[in-house]
């Protein structure tokens, strides 16, 4: 599997046998869109406008199964909504053994039922940028602590070239408020099940597509 950064919270996964992206709104950005036709993408809140033409279009809980790849979605509270509200999508996926996470824009705190669900993770993709559009860095820490990935990708922090909605951290502040050190830097990261066994968790940094 191979997984790229876009910017935003636009992340895409490529597997022996499809192609996944993920909140895709780099339009609304000021860049171009990511997914193709022959793609399958999901959103983690609902749909507000034209979505891109793909494969397969999922914004909402759900079990699907397509193309050897296993999606759940799971209903949780949006970082803006209100108490009770369950307005966004955490996504399981699993593809090539390798079994990821996708946080969007949540609030952060998962409870027992919602981690049952979402169970035992390799790769956790969780937005960091904060001032109140999404998780910041200590809501980030609370829902990787919950999770407890083998592997870490931040997203949403400030991208050049990017118009955010709301004003994001940059990915140095965010590296510091995560308190961990990156192993690697990469344009693409290439992943084997068999490169999970470490027992401890691991901060990769994307470099966002061009």
């Amino acid at each position: 599997m191979e997984i790229q950064y876009y910017g935003g919270n636009c992340i895409k996964l490529t597997t022996k046998k499809a192609a996944i992206v993920i909140d895709d709104n780099l339009k609304e950005l000021g860049a171009s869109q990511v997914a193709k036709p022959t793609d399958i993408q999901l959103f983690t809140s609902r749909i507000t406008g034209t979505a891109p033409k793909a494969k397969l279009t999922i914004d909402g809980p759900g079990e699907y199964e397509v193309s050897n790849v296993s999606i759940s979605g799971l209903a949780v509270r949006a970082h803006i909504d209100e108490k009770d509200m369950l307005n966004a999508t955490i996504y399981t996926i699993v593809a090539d053994a390798v079994r990821i996470a996708v946080i969007g824009h949540v609030y952060p705190s998962l409870n027992e039922t919602q981690l049952e669900s979402i169970g035992v993770v390799d790769v956790l993709i969780v937005p960091v940028g904060g001032h109140g559009f999404t998780l910041d860095t200590v809501g980030a820490l609370k829902v990787i602590k919950q999770i407890e990935p083998k592997i870490i990708i931040p997203t949403q922090y400030a991208v050049k070239g990017l118009n955010y909605p709301v004003p994001a951290i940059s990915l140095d502040d965010a590296i510091k408020g995560l308190i961990m050190e990156p192993k690697e830097t990469v344009s693409k990261l290439k992943i084997k099940a068999t490169d999970l066994l470490g027992e401890q968790a691991q901060l990769i940094v994307l470099e966002p597509q061009k």
